[in-house]
């Protein structure tokens, strides 16, 4: 069992959501407005996950 450690991240934006990440297929994923199509964003995972090796 592999536990990943917390990072600390300071970064500017210009607007921020808070959302759950969903199922979609074989992967996951989280609905952004269709402004932002296209523009660079930064997804960051706030809840502890444990891997199995």
């Amino acid at each position: 069992m592999k536990v990943l450690l917390g990072t600390e991240v300071h970064t500017t934006a210009f607007q921020v959501i808070d959302k759950t990440v969903k199922s979609i297929g074989n992967s996951g994923g989280v609905l952004i407005p269709k402004k932002w199509v296209g523009k660079k964003v930064k997804i960051l995972l706030l809840e502890k996950v444990v891997e199995e090796d």
